[in-house]
């Protein structure tokens, strides 16, 4: 009986670390397409900073996808300690 509570609580446990790394993923794609939709608005609105606006929005990008890495590994951490 103990050992069918733990083998189910490890299952739910497993399942809240992919659904956490899942949400950090679908996270980090939304506001990097919603990063590149703002840029490609600015630079339609003013071709002359077409440099400045790309330069912004690859840091802004890198940033993003820095977190959510971050997120993915602490999921993972958690999975395996």
């Amino acid at each position: 009986m103990l050992l069918e509570a733990v083998t189910v609580g490890l299952g739910i446990q497993k399942f809240g670390i992919g659904l956490g790394a899942g949400i950090a993923a679908i996270g980090a794609g939304l506001g990097i397409g919603k990063i590149g939709s703002s840029a490609m608005e600015a630079i339609a609105r003013q071709p002359e900073a077409t440099n400045d606006i790309r330069s912004n929005m690859i840091v802004i990008a890198a940033l993003i996808e820095g977190v959510a890495l971050f997120a993915v590994i602490v999921c993972l951490l958690m999975l395996f300690i």
